[in-house]
This record gives C-alpha cells, sequence and structure tokens, in this order.
C-alpha cells in the first residue's frame, strides 16, 4: 500500500493520514485520500462520488478473501523423492486492491458535464445598484488623451508619417476605501491547469503547492476557484468552488494530495480547463485560466504543412481562441517553469488567448509569479474596452497604427480606425501609436487632425461607460522655428522599435544566426541609449537597455539559446505586446546583491527586473511584495527551526508580519 502524505488530512474526519495506528488508507482515482473506515459506510450504500470533487469513482476498493492454498499435482508413477519436501503455495495476504498504477496514471471519472460548481455570490450590500455608484464615484477612465509628435507643423508641410500617440488608463482604487475594505470589485473565476508530471517531482512539486497556498490564501470569499491538474491525462481536481473559509479548506486538502507522475499532455489540461469554464452553471464577471508546465507536450502536437514548426495552437480549445472583433474569451496567462519547459507552446497559448507568458527560470520564485498575476486578475476595472478614432479634417488619413497584440482596423479610406483593448487591471495604461497622413494648411492656424473616444463596460457595476477625448489639434505656423517634440511619443516609439527588432533578433536565432541575433539587438540597444527620453533619464528607456543587453548575452550561442533565451526573448515579446508585466529572470542578480541559491535575494531581484519594466500596477507591485514578505518568513522560520533542532531547543517561534499595503481591496494574513 502507497504511503500517504502524512500532512494530508482525510477528507471526512479531518483526521491524520498516518500509518501509525494500522489504520487502512484509500487513495480515489481522483487522488484524493481517505481513510478506509471512513468512507466503507458510503461505499456500501452505494455513494460511489468523490467528496471533494464530486468525480464519479469507477473502481472500489474491496477486500479480497483469502484463497484456499492450492493442493500441488500428485504424480504416482514418479512420486517425488523423500529428500525434495513438496512447496505449497501460501495464500495471499488480506489487501485492500492497489488503486494506482504508475505508468500510465488512471483517466478519472469525471460528471459527463461541469454544471457542479458552487453558486456565486455578491458581496453583502454590494448589489449592482451600489456597485455602479461606486464605479461612478470614482470617475470614469482615469486618462484619455493624446500627444502629438511634434506640437507644430509648417502651413505648407504635408508629412504622411506624423506620429500621435493614444494613451489610456483605466481608473484606480481609491485608498481609502481599500483600507476599509469597502472597494466593490468584480469577482473572478480563476481555474489553475497545473502540470504535475514525473519531472515535476521533489522540489518543483513542493514549490508549486506552495505557491498554490499563496494563490487561495489571497482569493477572496466571492472568488471561486478550480484546480485541474495534468500528467499523461487530466483530471478537475476540485470543481469551482467559492473562496470561503471551508472552501479555501478544501482546495488546500486537493493541491496537497497532488502526486507527481506520468507524462506531459497539455493539451488535455485545457481541454479539461474549458470545460470547466464552458460548462459552469453560474459565472462571475471576471474569468482567466493560470497554466504551468516544466515540459513539453508529448501527446497531441501535429506538424505544419512544411513538416518542421508544430503546430502549437492545437494546444488551444476552440473556446479559448481569439477568432474576431469582439471575442472576450479568457485569457490563459502561461508559466514555463525551468529550462526544459516548451517556451514556444507556452508563447502561442497566452498569444492566442489574450494572456501573457511568464519565464520562471528560478524554480524558488514561481509563489512570486503567481502573485503578481493574480495582483492583477483581481483588480479588474474595465472589460470590453474599444477605441475609436475618426479623422478629425477631411484631408487627413490614418495611415497605420502600432497596436501589439491588440486587434486594430483602419478603414479602407482612412477616415476611422478601431482598436479592441479588452480589460484592464486597476491604473493599467495602454499606449498605441497612429501614423497620419497630414495635408498642408490652407490657410488655418490649425488643424484638427483625430478625435478619439472609448467605450468599455465597467467589471464591478457592469454598466457601460463612454469616454470622448479632447480633439487633438496640432498648430499650422507659416514656419516652424523650434517646435516641441513630444517626449510620450518619443518613448514609445522607442520601445515599439525595439519590439520589432527583439522579433527580428528571435527569427535570426531560430534560424541559426546567432551572430545576427546579436547585432540586431546590439544595434538596437545603442539606439535606445542614445534616444532623447534615455538622455532625459527616462526610467521605462533604461530598463528597456538593460533588457535588449540580457537578451545579447543569451542569444550570442545555440547552447544559451537553447537553454534560456528562447524563454527569455518570447517572455519579453509577450510583455511588450500585451503591454502587461510578466516575470521574466532578473536581469543582473549581482546588480542587488542577490544569490541564485537565495531565496530572499532571488525574490528582490526578480521583483526589481519586473518593476523597472514600468507595466506592473501598484496592485501587482502590492501582490508581489506581499509573496516576497511571506516566502522571507517562511524561510526565516524555518532557519529557526532548524537552528532550535542543533541546539536542542523545541520551543515554537512565532513570525508576525505587518501587512498593511493595499492588496485587492482585502485584509489578507500571511500564511
Amino acid at each position: 500500500m502507497e504511503a500517504p502524505d502524512q500532512s494530508n488530512p482525510c477528507a471526512i474526519c479531518l483526521g491524520g493520514m498516518g500509518a501509525a495506528g494500522g489504520q487502512a488508507i484509500f487513495t480515489a482515482e481522483c487522488s484524493h485520500t481517505f481513510h478506509f473506515h471512513c468512507i466503507s459506510a458510503s461505499v456500501a450504500h452505494g455513494h460511489l462520488v468523490c467528496p471533494l470533487c464530486n468525480s464519479q469513482w469507477r473502481e472500489l476498493p474491496f477486500v479480497r478473501p483469502p484463497q484456499p492454498a492450492p493442493v500441488p499435482p500428485t504424480l504416482p508413477q514418479q512420486p517425488p523423492p523423500r529428500h525434495e519436501p513438496m512447496h505449497h503455495v501460501q495464500p495471499p495476504p488480506i489487501r485492500y486492491r492497489p488503486f494506482h498504477s504508475v505508468q500510465p496514471p488512471p483517466q478519472p471519472a469525471e460528471p459527463e458535464v461541469f454544471d457542479d460548481d458552487e453558486p456565486v455570490e455578491l458581496p453583502s450590500g454590494h448589489d449592482g445598484q451600489r456597485q455602479a455608484a461606486a464605479a461612478a464615484s470614482r470617475g470614469a477612465l482615469a486618462a484619455v488623451e493624446t500627444h502629438t509628435e511634434y506640437s507644430a507643423v509648417a502651413r505648407d508641410s504635408s508629412p504622411d508619417n506624423f506620429a500621435v500617440l493614444v494613451h489610456v488608463k483605466a481608473p484606480g482604487i481609491v485608498d481609502g476605501e481599500a483600507a476599509a475594505g469597502d472597494a466593490p470589485r468584480a469577482p473572478l473565476d480563476l481555474v489553475t491547469v497545473l502540470d504535475v508530471s514525473g519531472s515535476m517531482s521533489g522540489e518543483k512539486l513542493a514549490l508549486l503547492k506552495q505557491a498554490m497556498g499563496f494563490v487561495i490564501d489571497n482569493l477572496g470569499p466571492h472568488d471561486r476557484l478550480s484546480v485541474v491538474s495534468f500528467s499523461s491525462g487530466a483530471q478537475r481536481v476540485t470543481r469551482l468552488l467559492r473562496m470561503s473559509d471551508a472552501g479555501k479548506g478544501l482546495a488546500m486538502s486537493a493541491v496537497e494530495s497532488l502526486v507527481a507522475r506520468g507524462g506531459t499532455n497539455i493539451a488535455e489540461g485545457l481541454r479539461t480547463a474549458a470545460k470547466v469554464l464552458d460548462e459552469r452553471r453560474h459565472r462571475n464577471a471576471v474569468s482567466s485560466v493560470i497554466l504551468l508546465s516544466d515540459g513539453q507536450d508529448n501527446y497531441t502536437m501535429t506538424r505544419s504543412a512544411q513538416g518542421r514548426i508544430p503546430n502549437y495552437e492545437d494546444l488551444v480549445p476552440p473556446s479559448f481562441m481569439r477568432t474576431g472583433t469582439g471575442d472576450w474569451s479568457a485569457a490563459i496567462h502561461t508559466f514555463g517553469f525551468g529550462n526544459d519547459h516548451d517556451a514556444a507552446a507556452m508563447h502561442v497559448i497566452a498569444e492566442a488567448t489574450g494572456g501573457t507568458f511568464s519565464y520562471i527560470e528560478n524554480e524558488a520564485v514561481i509563489q512570486d509569479a503567481f502573485a503578481q498575476c493574480i495582483g492583477g486578475l483581481l483588480t479588474v476595472v474595465v472589460q470590453e474596452a474599444r477605441i475609436a478614432i475618426s479623422s478629425g479634417h477631411p484631408g487627413v488619413r490614418i495611415a497605420s497604427i502600432k497596436s501589439g497584440r491588440y486587434e486594430s482596423r483602419v478603414d479602407v479610406d482612412g477616415r476611422s480606425a478601431s482598436i479592441a483593448v479588452g480589460e484592464l487591471y486597476a491604473d493599467e495604461e495602454r499606449r498605441f501609436l497612429l501614423f497620419l497622413a497630414v495635408p498642408a494648411a490652407d490657410g488655418e492656424t490649425e488643424t484638427t487632425l483625430i478625435r478619439v473616444s472609448c467605450s468599455y463596460r465597467d467589471a464591478a457595476g457592469g454598466a457601460g461607460v463612454d469616454v470622448t477625448a479632447a480633439d487633438t489639434v496640432v498648430a499650422r505656423p507659416e514656419q516652424v522655428v523650434d517646435a516641441e517634440r513630444s517626449m510620450e511619443v518619443e518613448r514609445e516609439r522607442v520601445r515599439v522599435e525595439a519590439t520589432e527588432d527583439i522579433a527580428a533578433a528571435r527569427a535570426a536565432a531560430e534560424r541559426g544566426a546567432y551572430q545576427e541575433a546579436v547585432e540586431i539587438l546590439e544595434n538596437r540597444q545603442r539606439a535606445v541609449e542614445q534616444s532623447e527620453a534615455a538622455r532625459g533619464g527616462d526610467p521605462t528607456s533604461a530598463a528597456l537597455g538593460a533588457e535588449l543587453r540580457e537578451m545579447r548575452r543569451r542569444v550570442a550561442s545555440r547552447e544559451r539559446y537553447v537553454e534560456s533565451g528562447r524563454a527569455y526573448m518570447l517572455a519579453g515579446v509577450s510583455m511588450h505586446a500585451q503591454q502587461r508585466a510578466n516575470m521574466m529572470p532578473a536581469m543582473a542578480f549581482n546588480a542587488v546583491g542577490a544569490s541564485r541559491n537565495s531565496i530572499a535575494g532571488a525574490s528582490r531581484a526578480e521583483g526589481t527586473a519586473n518593476e523597472a519594466a514600468s507595466f506592473a500596477t501598484p496592485a501587482m507591485r502590492a501582490m508581489l511584495l506581499r509573496s516576497r514578505r511571506a516566502r522571507e518568513a517562511s524561510a526565516e522560520q524555518q532557519q529557526q527551526a532548524k537552528a532550535g533542532e542543533e541546539t536542542g531547543s523545541s520551543g515554537p517561534t512565532e513570525i508576525v508580519i505587518g501587512m498593511n499595503e493595499f492588496v485587492c481591496g482585502q485584509h489578507q494574513k500571511p500564511r
């Protein structure tokens, strides 16, 4: 009989699962464990459903009765010699039938339809009208602004590539409300899809469980969580549960029961997650998926028509794919764990669904990566945002839009355009560069270039909101002696051009031209450092230069590129294309005095690198800080406990951390 995890209590009696006392342990197909005597009555009465996840059990434990000892055949013609006694077969011991075979793992019997999700529950006193009123009180979008490349264009000049920046910023959450726990926010339906293949055994799985514990702790009572695990197959470990005290207990018990074994079937894990979201009876306002894997899918992918490149989109269920304008499916935020994961696959999954791809090179910071992600998901304030742009002058034409992965459209006549933005976290910003053809002015002192508006749905209250920016105008003097240049436009132009060169360098590396990739990145790094924004002390440009320098180092040879360069570059592409913070390896551990063997030091280095990227919102930074403090406290507690053991001290050590930063409008206790 397999020895269960001693820290995992029986889900029925909540007693320990230790083998002391001779208690028989039953491990179900869904990986949950129970005392045999606790479930025997239920089984006897035909209750064949797991009390934790409601999975239907196909096989049940039974006591094999003792078999009579077989009598060996006797051959009278040739009796056995007297010096060779007969060997009687002993009856088999009474045992419970083993439930699991290691290769391959069994497929659990799931309900036919995942419509057993726990009903959503609105916060007390936060009905729709109050949520809408609270949303209105904090204002509409904090900013819908435009910036022209130059403040003036000569009257007889007709530039055909004049840059205008459209800047959108989501409203924040008022600190006073947050401190009182009264800030309305949209509750979250979160599905975590976790790799539990054989390569995740040991410390990796322990760190994953710790990270999931942090996520569970920081979800609110109106958020819901479903845990899906996958190896050679996939199973829903918990149904979509509200994160009340009881729900958190069930979720933690389920996470602790995870065991690493088998292969890596990412597609099956995502299909199970899609089933959870597609078939739920109730829906919270925000839905998202977190996918973590340390390996490569070896079950699903086909090859492209050329026969060389895997067709990674095979991994994405159709219900997650964004197929056109107005399609707001749940995003999948992917996390590549270690240096053996398939970064290209994880990037395609995130890109196809509107999520971000994070590269977790240092295993110790997996909790920080999850923390930063949920810090944003728990503060979604804007949904289905769309920017509409129209020409403000008969002669002005919109030539093109630099919108990254956000779908943009320019009408054939160039008179109007749109950008589908989707969800925004509190205080999150988006910047888009437009390039216009501007006609010569006919006696005008100024030209109205474009008119910009933004429509969206308030996530907390559900009300539609429309915001219109001031008309974008440019002065038209007879001559321009010294026109003022916009640093906002310059900064975004530098970032967009760097993003394009990162993609070009990656393409070169993929075909084996590593020196060419290095040269592309080196030239772009030099251009960034010489830009007016960088020379003016802009921290975003400085961080971009450091990012390019690190990419050069990781793409210098085939070995470096395969080991970490591909994942690092794809994480950078994802961050810039979405204009959303993700987790990337620290650019220089020595810069903050950290070593790779130090959890606290690694955490600070990772945080420093990500904060420099400037896409992280205040709530994301606050949640990341909370994670780092919790991990440092845990490491300190373990060190003190170890020191106490070495000195013979058995007294408990209590560590109290002040956690009065705002995270998601709730007070949370450290683990």
